[in-house]
């Protein structure tokens, strides 16, 4: 399990993944891997979700992903949000 503090993403981008949910269209995700690097993955964003004050992501494949370990969604990179 993830003992990190979660920080909270932006509004805005929030805003983003939200849309990409609605259109349910494949998204590009680059995410920020606990072993040092980045993971890339293509699929379809299926619904977000909080628990425990931290926001998740689902995909359509069933995985879940703690949106503060997201580093870009479709080139859109989440830092330019912060």
């Amino acid at each position: 399990m993830n003992n990190e503090k979660y920080q909270p993403i932006s509004c805005d981008f929030y805003d983003e993944l939200e849309l990409l949910a609605m259109r349910k269209t494949v998204a590009k995700i680059v995410i920020r891997k606990e072993e040092d690097g980045v993971e890339e993955i293509s699929n379809v964003i299926k619904t977000l979700y909080t628990k425990n004050k931290e926001e998740f992501l689902v995909l359509e494949n069933g995985n879940e992903i703690r949106l503060d370990k997201l580093v870009s969604v479709n080139g859109i990179a989440l830092k330019n949000y912060c």
